[in-house]
């Protein structure tokens, strides 16, 4: 197994994945694929990768087939050690030759930026198709491993779908997330502060060029933080300040980021129901199909359904600094561009505390049962981390509930093993919400008495003593507070 180079930070499974594939000792060339939204490292892991293997890696560009294939000639006699540039007449050749690379040894052969090369080569999918042929020479002759990379989303995931020429033939689909919060707390070094961790992941998330994209370095503490924000987030000299919107103008699949836009405006501003969206965008419900699955395929929207509902989901924002372009930068950009970034944060204040921080702890909850939190800790094993609305006679509406752990089994139904409440805000949590954590259990579908679920509560900003004093005699209540969700378990 190939050691993970210090450079690559996290990482770990992708790495993994990687060195299993192009190490295999099967006989045959291997067709792997990689892909994410930009910026989250994936060049330079597979660049480290090309380094401790002795592969071949090409960055395609956006320019004619025969300039690709000049460019590709050259890098091609790079790796072979050879003097002049090779000279491909077309991609069938080119594949060819790019496929013999592995005649003697494993040997991997990376593509990045692919969708480049399949829109200015329409056909060659088709061409690398015929080249991985069952009984071709490539598949009984060679080891090489063959990897296509790329951050245009719908394209890569085309590849391998439906009728496509591709379907069937790789072996590895690898997706590159941004990180974590956990991974994004240590990549940011800010480790020593969960509040500081919590507010810069609400507002960048865990892509990791965004570090290298704020300067290097986030706020060095609490009474900084509004100055980085300002200076980094909503300066207009910042790489930062327009990021929110390229991310959906830089994917090809979108044909009129307008509409769109509209779309990611209406979830931002806490409008998560389909019904909601589409009132908000004075549209039919109908109508929206094809924006939020748009929005859902390039990973900028998330489709949740409900724990206890069927047919009943919500969708939220899957990048915060797509919320943050949203709700504040492109709303105030004149003010921004004119120096006035103190003035416009400190009048979103309220804005950012109830439509970013307190919907992102919600989500940091959820992903804290998945992940990190342990089977005592959720009475069971987390299957699914979902939010839920429950029907109550005695309030005549519904209560919102944020999180239900359920328990997947084979021969039975779902188990729910805990429900939960989380607030981002910046009062602590009282007796009040175990109370009405408690009634929400009391109204939980098929719940035995002698398998009540257990009660987690989430605060920000930790509880009150009289809550800390409940909770500690009684085992079927969790306090989790910043520590425990960056910390513990």
């Amino acid at each position: 197994m190939l050691s993970k180079p210090e450079r690559l930070f996290g990482r770990d499974t992708e790495w993994e994945e990687l060195v299993e594939f192009v190490t295999s000792r099967s006989v045959g060339a291997t067709l792997g694929l990689v892909y994410g939204r930009r910026r989250q490292g994936k060049t330079l892991m597979l660049e480290l990768l090309a380094q401790e293997t002795g592969g071949l890696l090409f960055g395609a560009t956006q320019q004619a087939e025969a300039q690709n294939l000049a460019d590709l000639g050259a890098a091609y006699a790079s790796h072979r050690g050879l003097r002049t540039p090779v000279s491909f007449g077309n991609w069938r050749e080119a594949l060819d030759e790019l496929l013999r690379l592995g005649d003697e040894r494993a040997t991997p052969v990376i593509i990045d930026e692919f969708p480049y090369l399949v829109s200015a080569t329409p056909a060659l999918p088709s061409y690398l198709q015929q080249a991985l042929n069952p009984t071709g020479h490539a598949k009984e002759n060679t080891r090489t491993r063959l990897i296509l990379c790329g951050s245009a989303l719908t394209t890569m995931a085309q590849l391998l779908g439906g009728g496509a020429p591709l379907r069937g033939r790789a072996v590895l689909e690898l997706i590159v997330r941004p990180f974590g919060f956990r991974d994004a707390s240590a990549f940011w070094g800010l480790t020593e502060s969960p509040e500081l961790a919590f507010r810069v992941h609400a507002l960048v998330g865990g892509t990791p060029a965004y570090l290298e994209m704020c300067g290097g370095s986030g706020p060095a503490d609490l009474d900084g933080f509004d100055r980085w924000v300002q200076r980094r987030l909503l300066n207009p000299a910042s790489a930062m300040f327009r990021e929110g919107g390229l991310l959906l103008r830089e994917e090809p699949s979108i044909s009129d980021p307008t509409s769109y836009a509209a779309a990611l405006t209406a979830i931002s501003a806490g409008n998560h129901r389909r019904s909601e969206i589409a009132a908000a965008l004075g549209r039919p419900t109908s109508a929206l199909a094809h924006l939020l699955g748009g929005l859902q395929s390039i990973g900028l929207v998330q489709q949740v359904d409900d724990a206890l509902r069927e047919k009943r989901s919500v969708f939220k924002i899957a990048e915060p600094i797509v919320r943050l372009h949203q709700l504040v930068t492109q709303r105030r950009e004149p003010e921004l561009v004119s120096g006035q970034a103190a003035r416009v944060w400190r009048d979103h204040a309220d804005t950012v505390a109830s439509t970013i921080y307190g919907p992102h702890f919600e989500d940091l909850a959820r992903e804290w049962c998945f992940l990190h939190a342990s089977t005592a800790t959720l009475n069971g094993t987390a299957s699914t981390v979902r939010p839920s609305e429950i029907s109550c006679r005695a309030h005549r509406h519904g209560h919102e509930l944020d999180i239900v752990v359920s328990e997947a089994n084979s021969f039975a139904g779902d188990r729910i093993t805990a429900i939960g409440e989380a607030k981002g805000t910046l009062a602590p949590m009282d007796v009040a919400q175990l109370q009405r954590l408690e009634h929400l259990r009391a109204l939980l579908p098929d719940t035995r008495v002698d398998e009540q679920p257990k009660l987690l509560l989430f605060a920000r900003s930790g509880f009150t003593d009289g809550l800390t004093e409940v909770a500690r005699g009684r085992s079927d209540v969790e306090l989790v507070d910043l520590n425990r969700l960056y910390f513990g378990d």
